[in-house]
């Protein structure tokens, strides 16, 4: 069982894996503690992006020879996969370590088995220490790494009688300024940004993160911009603009582009479709939260927020679970998972 010493050391190793500031990637956000055989702490390291040092080679990096003979304490079961850097295991065992404390399982098929490994060197492995907060650090990777396709975020304006648009259109600004800047907070969690073609061609977005005074954040920070569909898209459209990268799918099928998403190292998709697009992820089942801005307002007629979705009748309703709900500004934000008809 772990000791008060190590309990402590995972708790700070958890605080390490939340820096702030570090640049989007596929990897999981992870924290390491070197502790010495008295129980004081050596030296610590945390996983900074894809190619860099993992947690555990960073920790020991900073406590170098005298890392032999003592406890590593990390927030992720250590990797037993090489692919931009060795197995961390290999490493932890090369380095003499004695004792290795990790919060939680490696969800990734690839990487998995770390604890069996060191175990079979001879190193004193205890694992799932700490573990439902550890797993709160990387919960939408963990959840891709199981489900093998992106967690998907459903992030739509609405007033409130369910409109998207205008008669003409026209949908700037059905939520406040306060609103606004609250998408933005949010899509920088994100690793990708989904849009249909009919989206780009009718609105013209930038899809970008900007800041408090609409500008956008540095491009190492910006999601991968996705549009989804077959139309021809103008290369002078504001998507196409150098402030991120974008890519175009050429498909209509939902479950087909996340697999080319996944395939490519993404796993947090922000769907800020139109309600064609959106109706398409929902009849999928690929919808697994939903972020709505209702706006106090009504427009009496244009687009509604989501297509048809072939519900006939309240048996076949799709429901979600409401996870919270929140003024910002003169609206509110609603936040549900678990959408099930």
């Amino acid at each position: 069982m772990a000791s008060d010493a190590e309990l402590l050391a995972m708790r700070q190793a958890i605080t390490l894996a939340c820096t702030p500031g570090l640049s989007l990637g596929p990897n999981p956000r992870v924290g390491a503690v070197v502790l010495g055989p008295d129980g004081a702490v050596l030296g610590s390291g945390l996983h900074r992006g894809a190619g860099t040092a993992h947690a555990e080679v960073a920790a020991l990096a900073s406590v170098g020879s005298a890392a032999r003979g003592c406890t590593v304490v990390v927030t992720l079961e250590p990797c037993n996969h090489t692919g931009r850097t060795p197995a961390c295991s290999r490493a932890l065992i090369d380095a003499g370590v004695r004792r290795v404390i990790y919060a939680q399982p490696d969800p990734n098929r690839e990487a998995a088995g770390g604890g069996e490994a060191l175990q079979a060197a001879g190193v004193d492995v205890e694992g799932e220490v700490l573990c439902a907060e550890a797993a709160l650090l990387n919960e939408v990777w963990s959840f891709s790494m199981q489900a093998q396709r992106p967690f998907v975020t459903w992030k739509l304006a609405t007033t409130l009688d369910g409109r998207a648009a205008a008669v003409d259109g026209t949908s700037r600004w059905i939520t406040g300024h306060e609103a606004r800047t609250d998408v933005h907070r949010l899509r920088a969690s994100c690793d990708t940004i989904l849009v249909g073609a009919g989206t780009v061609e009718t609105d013209n977005p930038r899809l970008t993160v900007r800041d408090a005074a609409d500008q956008p954040l540095p491009r190492r920070q910006q999601p991968l911009r996705v549009v989804m569909g077959m139309r021809r898209l103008d290369p002078a459209a504001a998507v196409f603009d150098g402030d991120a990268d974008t890519c175009v799918l050429k498909t209509r099928d939902p479950g087909q582009a996340l697999a080319e998403l996944f395939s490519g190292g993404r796993h947090h998709v922000w769907l800020e479709g139109g309600p064609t697009l959106a109706a398409a992820f929902v009849r999928a089942g690929l919808v697994d939260e939903v972020i709505a801005y209702v706006a106090p307002a009504v427009l009496g007629a244009g687009p509604s927020t989501v297509a048809e979705l072939g519900v006939a009748s309240m048996d076949s309703i799709h429901r979600f679970d409401l996870v919270e709900a929140v003024r910002v500004g003169q609206d509110i934000r609603m936040t549900m998972r678990g959408g099930k008809s």
